[in-house]
């Protein structure tokens, strides 16, 4: 077979993704990600991979393969991307975000960013290398699934509780969200570039809350006013002051960009100096709980018996139990909680062989790298590959012009990624498996 040139495909391969479109609004409601899956494992199974495609249900697919090592004695490592992307207003972007065009220098549509660049950038490595006759010497799993923007019920999660024995042997992951660079003024006057590695995220718990009372005429007194006992708990929670608490990745984080300690008084100090990232560092000194919706009555003149509110709550490594403590004393004894979505906070220590393999890698291609580990404020997939033992990291690598707001670009619109960012991942990545 004549050697593949992943630099070459990169483009093609993210481009294709994203004109496949595999909305995912959340009530299983859209095209699914089997036309994506399928594109997935025919370019697998071209350099001799035998994927599996694997349906949760109608046309939420997941495809899963296994490259096998040159030491069988090693632990496996699994790479993993999801299929699936957010809706869009097509009315709001300067190129439709199902074009995949390639304009201005950059990629653009829906997932290019989150995460179809990234299941590119993988394509291309397993077929450059695979074409060429080399192997990993560990395993390596590959997991392309469906439904994580929506908590991966019919993805990740469904893998792990119907299919664990497909990524037997793995102990380590790579997947979204790190490895990106972000450029930041240096203390002699010029700038450096620091490129930032996901070992921890923040858990979830997505709730709907409701007050219950007395049902009644508008017009007369009521005491037991649903509505006046939700909005109350609803503005108590949103106005909340949550204190900071510095995590070990966000204090490792402080320490490896300022270079000095950041203590917890001073964090939201050294946040405001960051710039672009700010946005997300800042979410992740503390724990959160957003209202996102409110729904009670049916009619000006009606009192309802009952209320709802749904809040949009992220807590800490380490915390969630101070975070449910804190929400009950908030909500009172009169507003009642329940999860819509809850899952874990995780956290892994920033040491060890494959932190060092992402670094050299990235050393590498960009001798003057600085490899900086943070906490996202979101959730990835790695939340169920967690529940089987594996250690991940966020880690899709992009060295990004110092002006792109990439952060910014995640479930935003206009989203598009550098072909020289996509072709300096494949770079870094081929080397990655080089090295660990």
């Amino acid at each position: 077979m004549t050697p593949l040139n992943g630099e070459d495909e990169v483009v093609e391969l993210c481009g294709d993704l994203i004109r496949i479109d595999s909305t995912n609004a959340g009530d299983n409601s859209g095209p699914g990600e089997r036309k994506a899956a399928e594109y997935v494992a025919a370019k697998l199974a071209d350099v001799g991979l035998e994927p599996e495609i694997l349906e949760s249900d109608g046309g939420r697919a997941n495809v899963i393969a296994r490259i096998e090592g040159t030491d069988p004695g090693r632990d496996g490592l699994l790479l993993h991307g999801h299929l699936d992307v957010v809706p869009f207003d097509a009315a709001d972007w300067r190129h439709h975000p199902l074009s995949g065009e390639v304009a201005d220098g950059c990629v653009w549509g829906r997932g290019a960013v989150d995460m179809k660049n990234m299941d590119a950038m993988i394509l291309a490595v397993v077929r450059q290398r695979l074409s060429a006759g080399r192997r990993p010497s560990r395993d390596v799993v590959l997991a392309f699934t469906a439904d994580e923007e929506a908590g991966g019920n019919y993805g990740a999660q469904w893998l792990v509780e119907n299919h664990r024995d497909l990524f037997a042997g793995c102990t380590e992951a790579i997947g979204e969200v790190g490895g990106f660079s972000v450029t930041m003024d240096a203390q002699d006057g010029g700038s450096r570039r620091l490129y930032l590695i996901e070992a921890a995220e923040k858990g979830i718990a997505w709730m709907r809350l409701t007050a219950k009372g007395r049902a009644g005429h508008g017009s007369m007194l009521n005491d037991e006013n649903a509505v006046t006992e939700l909005a109350e708990a609803v503005g108590r929670l949103g106005r909340y002051e949550w204190p900071v608490r510095l995590t070990s990745t966000v204090q490792s984080f402080f320490d490896e960009v300022f270079e000095v300690e950041v203590k917890a008084e001073d964090a939201e100090a050294a946040v405001a100096e960051l710039g672009l990232l700010a946005r997300m560092i800042g979410a992740t000194l503390r724990n959160t709980a957003n209202p996102t919706m409110l729904a009670a009555g049916y009619k000006a003149n009606v009192i309802p018996q009952s209320a709802t509110a749904h809040v949009d709550g992220r807590f800490l490594p380490g915390y969630e139990d101070e975070f449910f403590r804190t929400v009950d004393e908030l909500l009172g004894p009169n507003v009642t909680r329940e999860f819509v979505y809850h899952d874990v906070a995780v956290e892994t220590p920033f040491t060890g062989d494959l932190v060092k393999a992402m670094a050299d890698a990235l050393h590498e291609e960009d001798p003057g790298a600085k490899v900086v580990p943070y906490t996202l404020s979101g959730g990835t997939d790695l939340k169920a590959f967690s529940r089987l033992g594996i250690r991940g990291f966020g880690f899709a690598p992009l060295q990004l012009p110092p002006d792109l707001d990439f952060s910014g670009m995640f479930h935003g619109i206009d989203e598009r990624v550098p072909v020289d960012s996509l072709r300096f991942g494949v770079r870094v990545l081929d080397r990655f498996l080089d090295y660990c």
